[in-house]
């Protein structure tokens, strides 16, 4: 065995390791919500969100002590469903404990090994297998993927495995699967949608058939739609489901903890009226904490989604464009992917309501083109640093255990780090326009050569 495969395999132990010893740390208060949702779904799913009403009524999921809504896709809750069954099985009292927290995560470990495998045999598509590997690396030890699902529980990584795998899936043209997992994925976590445009523009890519393969997709999405939706359609709640989705789009906050342009606007409004009260020092250092849209909307000040909208839009359609253009024009259609990244940092960085956990999906992504693209290398970790970074700074390593200092930087590290994550954005436009404008010109040169 060559030095190289025996550091990969000291590599990946080490990053299994990780997850082994993480298995029954606590993470932050969401992880006490997957637990009250995997008791409902365990024992009646489907009334989960309510059932019936006019307006649609909303169900309220109790566990002991606790109760909460419910705002995730029913893909997440058909998951939880089964590690709640799994707990009840040596646990009929479904007590909370270390053991259903270390379910939770064991859950969490399967899609993290599946992303890794997944990435291997898509950067193996363009690159050799070390290479390859080395992407798989480059998300399995990566301290985002560590810290987000390992250590403080965060659910990113069961909607990463399908999404990667449908990328994978419509670069092979495998058009009704690609569709499957997608739809899986979007039923897991609505932030998976970034990768729909991306699995279409790889279908269009890879088929010589490009409507045939796209009406596949789309059977392929509806089937499993349609399977998910069906029992809560069946007994009237589809409503429900409808309401409670779509509850996510109402949070009233600029920024939901996420270090982007919103939260350097939350701490400048702050700071701003802050001044009169308590000198200009203490205003300008003081922790930063969130800020109602309707506050800002109260103050005078436009109202920013629509604004924010806009901006997530346009960014994600220029990177497609660009993209798909260079694709079209010779591109490895690793650039689509490229582009699928970027379109997870723009609405991380320029969307509202965003929480700090949501630029996770571009890490996997950039795992990839940073083996196959040139570039590429400094966004992955620029992009890794901000998803690693933004929850430790707000949650550290989960709950019952210090916060980490957010003013050592005197001004909140927190703001720091957000200007640093707009910095990251425009390199990474500027990364990707670079990219694609390489392409043009080598199939230019190509062109003139052939002639």
């Amino acid at each position: 065995m060559s030095l190289r495969r025996v550091l990969l395999s000291i590599a990946f132990l080490a990053g299994l390791a990780v997850h082994l010893v993480t298995l029954t740390m606590p993470g932050t208060d969401d992880v006490m919500v997957w637990k009250t949702w995997s008791y409902g779904a365990a024992t009646d799913l489907t009334s989960m969100y309510g059932v019936g009403g006019t307006p649609p009524h909303r169900g309220v999921v109790k566990w002991h002590t606790r109760s909460t809504t419910v705002d995730y896709p029913p893909g997440t809750l058909y998951l939880l469903g089964i590690v709640g069954r799994a707990y009840r099985a040596t646990s009929p009292s479904f007590d909370d404990s270390a053991a259903l927290t270390a379910t939770l995560k064991l859950f969490t470990l399967a899609f993290d090994a599946a992303t890794a495998i997944f990435l291997w045999a898509l950067a193996r598509r363009y690159v050799d297998g070390p290479a390859a590997a080395a992407a798989a690396l480059g998300y399995w030890v990566n301290p985002a993927t560590l810290l987000d699902g390992s250590v403080l529980g965060y659910l990113d990584p069961w909607m990463a495995a399908p999404a990667v795998a449908a990328l994978l899936a419509a670069d092979a043209g495998m058009s009704l699967v690609a569709g499957a997992l997608l739809a899986a994925a979007v039923l897991i976590k609505a932030q998976a949608i970034f990768v729909a445009p991306v699995v279409a523009l790889l279908l269009v890519q890879a088929s010589g058939r490009p409507w045939r393969s796209a009406l596949l997709g789309v059977l392929g999405f509806g089937v499993i739609a349609a399977g998910a939706l069906w029992p809560f359609a069946s007994r009237g709640a589809l409503p429900n489901v409808a309401q409670g989705v779509t509850a996510l789009l109402h949070h009233d906050m600029l920024s939901g903890t996420a270090a982007n342009v919103w939260w350097l606007l939350t701490w400048v409004l702050r700071a701003a009226y802050a001044v009169h009260d308590l000198g200009r020092w203490a205003a300008w250092t003081m922790t930063v904490k969130i800020l109602a849209i309707s506050r800002v909307v109260a103050l005078g000040y436009p109202n920013p989604r629509p604004v924010a909208l806009a901006l997530v839009l346009l960014a994600s359609a220029w990177a497609l464009f660009r993209a798909h253009g260079a694709a079209s024009r010779g591109a490895s259609s690793a650039v689509l992917v490229a582009a699928g990244a970027f379109a997870v940092h723009a609405y991380f960085t320029l969307g509202v309501q965003v929480h700090e956990n949501h630029l996770f999906l571009a890490v996997p992504l950039l795992a990839v083109c940073a083996v196959v693209l040139p570039g590429y290398r400094g966004v992955l970790l620029s992009v890794s640093a901000v998803a690693a970074l933004n929850p430790f700074l707000f949650y550290g390593v989960g709950r019952g255990f210090p916060l980490p200092s957010r003013h050592w930087t005197v001004v909140d590290t927190t703001v720091i780090l957000a200007a640093f994550n707009v910095v990251a954005l425009w390199w990474h436009a500027m990364t990707l326009s670079d990219t694609c404008d390489r392409a043009s010109r080598a199939a230019s040169a190509a062109g003139y050569l052939w002639k």
